[in-house]
């Protein structure tokens, strides 16, 4: 275990309701290549942080990676709903670039 990691996980013990840490966590095991915890951390960011959009993207990615284009489309959109909701441009914009994407190399399986 990395010292990066062991101090995220002592960080989210002593609050872990807080979304950037979970953010933090689902991101360093991803790097870390451990995919499940990674997956579990984020699915969990958007079930209780909704609102936390920069999630949708990451998820959305790693549901790609994992071949769950289903999955990955239906973050994108959830993740654009609530984008529009704040009003995060950015993250909007973001999402929609890739849920274009995904959804063509859907189209493409067909």
């Amino acid at each position: 275990m990395t010292d990066r990691l062991q101090q995220l996980i002592d960080f989210l013990a002593e609050t872990p309701d807080d979304p950037f840490l979970n953010y933090a966590l689902a991101t360093e095991y991803l790097k870390l290549g451990h995919v499940e915890n990674a997956l579990r951390y984020y699915e969990r960011l958007v079930e209780k942080h909704p609102g936390y959009v920069g999630t949708y993207y990451h998820l959305g990615k790693l549901y790609e990676t994992l071949d769950q284009k289903e999955n990955a489309i239906a973050t994108y959109e959830k993740g654009m709903h609530n984008a529009r909701a704040k009003r995060d441009m950015h993250a909007l914009s973001e999402l929609q670039a890739a849920y274009r994407a995904a959804v063509e190399m859907d189209e493409d399986d067909e």
